[in-house]
């Protein structure tokens, strides 16, 4: 469907594609990644035809229709409703011309064309997906323009996904969605008959979307069949094998070498040398395995304070001059809480984080916190207030007064920003950059309680992983709104639910709430658990974080198992299919002999894989 084929770019003095090749069949998923900068929007805007390409070729085959989200969402006196169903051009226009067509015929056959592309049905399947994307019946009947920017862009992916494009391209579509918002585009996305292309730094999106995913590397296109794990995977055995075969070929260089040094001067040998520097020769230069540089988080350790460092008393907050946005709150954050905030966007998410950091006071009841008390607060709003023509080092030692320069460059070598980075303007520093700057000035006072809205927007993969770690070491608490339902699943263990104008605490954990919104979309509610003491509760939620924490280990080592069983047993029943084809045996002894082999080893090893398994389960079991 799709051929790339020699691409070559240049982006001011930067190559990012030199002879890059690539073919994309029709009806694939492709997860388009790499780290940030590698190319990956600018190679979805080269396909679009946006971007004139220095050299090569992108074949589209025959008349395909690309959808994608249009930079500038749409804005005015337009219903939410009307401007996705804008969006399937055809449709608009052909009901336009029925309206002032008189020809009879032009007109049958316009009403034929309608039927055919299901244009009755068009507002309900609009409605369909608006709704998925957190527009109500109400917000689809108001104009767009009273929408934030954030909600407006979710209308123009809404038509995006409205007009069933022959190739959907996606460039970080979970921007601007909350996790039921996400829940709903990956099941969306899963069942989309087309060609998809996605940019996406999301690993479970790319794991539950994608059979194939390509790699930006070194300014090639790689692909890999299968899902994001699946290449994290192939591409470490790669990395590892030509590190492997490197080595192999550094020795033999090493004693050819030692050979020619030794005996290049005597008669009797001069031939032997001769053809071992020859041999030198073909082998070439020994080429390093690149390393990728991963730029890691670590956020300072405050010192320890009782629990509990802040509880809420039946309070009630809202904006200024506004209603009341959440009311009685009885809950309390203790020093050692990892808490992730889940609800649909407009919920009050963000005013509950504004809260517990005093940034709104409560309207109602008492809000007491430990008086030593710091708190570090991160949400991707603040890089409006960065200031462009200063460099990292200039906003940090406004924020560290009479710290010193050490002090200051240490607190940015924290987040990856060497000498000549934190000398930048931040003006010119990428996305993933401005987030790490935001980070490491939300921890620059070592806060006993860290406050992250959506901190991973603009990251690549490393720099999450990074993350996952810097939160799972840092020593306070952490309270998480976010997206990303792999980071959810790795830091928290708390989850609280905001809606209907409170927070509550959710039993389970981040796939129990999946499961809940799934059975609740489909018109099955959710199973209502008999209300128990409130003392009960909390000790009940305690003994489930802290067995989902204990079992987490144990959950990953079945999955682990199950996966090396279920690929040992696909390569078993691979040979055993062979050995029973009676071709194979009128052919070389040493084919057989070799299958012979194959399947004694591969029979070990299942039965080595499947004792492992037994043991894994096991031991989940006893932890449950």
């Amino acid at each position: 469907m799709l051929h790339v084929t020699d691409l070559s770019f240049r982006h001011g003095e930067r190559v990012l594609f030199d002879r890059a090749s690539a073919a994309f069949s029709d009806g694939w998923k492709v997860g388009l990644v790499g780290r940030n900068g590698a190319g990956k929007s600018t190679l979805l805007k080269l396909i679009q035809g946006q971007i004139e390409i220095d050299g090569g070729e992108i074949n589209l085959m025959g008349r395909t229709r690309i959808g994608s989200v249009p930079q500038d969402p749409p804005g005015g006196d337009i219903t939410v409703l009307d401007a996705v169903l804008a969006a399937d051009v055809e449709r608009t226009t052909l009901m336009a011309e029925a309206e002032t067509c008189h020809d009879g015929l032009r007109q049958a056959e316009i009403h034929a064309r309608l039927d055919e592309i299901g244009a009755s049905s068009a507002p309900s399947r609009a409605a369909s997906i608006l709704h998925g994307l957190g527009f109500d019946n109400e917000k689809q009947g108001r104009p767009c323009g009273e929408f934030s920017g954030g909600w407006r862009m979710r209308v123009a992916l809404a038509g995006t996904l409205f007009s069933d494009p022959d190739l959907l391209i996606l460039d970080e579509p979970s921007n601007h969605l909350d996790l039921e918002a996400m829940l709903w585009l990956t099941e969306h996305l899963k069942k989309f008959r087309n060609t998809l292309l996605m940019v996406s730094h999301d690993r479970d999106l790319l794991n539950d979307v994608c059979d194939h995913i390509v790699h930006i590397d070194n300014q090639k296109l790689v692909p890999y069949t299968g899902n994001y794990d699946f290449f994290e995977r192939t591409r470490a055995e790669r990395l590892a094998n030509d590190a492997a075969q490197q080595q192999k070929v550094a020795a033999q260089r090493k004693h050819m070498q030692a050979f020619v040094d030794r005996f290049k001067a005597k008669a009797s040998k001069a031939r032997q040398a001769q053809s071992r520097m020859k041999m030198i020769e073909k082998l070439g230069p020994v080429a390093s395995v690149p390393i990728e540089e991963k730029v890691s988080f670590n956020f300072p350790s405050p010192d320890l304070l009782a629990s509990p460092i802040e509880t809420l008393d039946e309070v009630s907050v809202g904006y200024p001059n506004g209603p009341l946005v959440l009311r009685k709150l009885d809950l309390r954050i203790d020093m050692e809480d990892r808490i992730a905030l889940l609800g649909q966007n407009g919920n009050g998410k963000s005013t509950f984080i504004r809260l517990i950091s005093q940034r709104l006071e409560p309207r109602e009841g008492k809000l007491k916190k430990t008086p030593k008390l710091r708190v570090g607060y991160f949400s991707q709003d603040q890089e409006e207030s960065l200031d462009y023509e200063a460099t990292p080092f200039d906003h940090m030692n406004r924020a560290l007064p009479g710290s010193g320069e050490a002090k200051v460059r240490a607190q940015l070598g924290r987040f990856g920003f060497s000498r000549d980075r934190a000398n930048l303007k931040v003006g010119v520093l990428s996305g993933g950059e401005k987030t790490r700057l935001l980070l490491a000035l939300a921890t620059r006072a070592a806060p006993h309680m860290l406050l992250l809205d959506e901190p991973t927007n603009h990251l690549d993969m490393d720099a999450r992983a990074s993350l996952v770690e810097a939160i799972n070491d840092f020593e306070g608490a952490v309270v998480l709104v976010s997206h990303d339902t792999h980071l959810v699943k790795m830091v928290a263990d708390t989850l609280w639910v905001v809606a209907e104008g409170t927070v509550t605490p959710f039993d389970g954990d981040i796939d129990d709430y999946q499961t809940k919104l799934l059975k609740e979309r489909g018109g099955r509610p959710a199973k209502q658990e008999k209300p128990a003491d409130a003392a009960n509760k909390k000790e009940q939620r305690k003994a489930a974080a802290e067995q989902r924490t204990n079992k987490a280990p144990l959950k990953k080592a079945v999955d682990s198992a199950e996966k090396m069983l279920a690929r040992l047993t696909e390569q078993m029943n691979g040979v055993l299919a062979k050995l029973a084809d009676p071709a194979i045996y009128s052919g070389p002894r040493t084919v057989v002999a070799d299958l012979q082999k194959e399947k004694a080893r591969l029979e070990r090893e299942v039965a080595n894989a499947e004792k492992r398994w037994l043991s894994a389960q096991e031991a989940l079991e006893i932890a449950a």
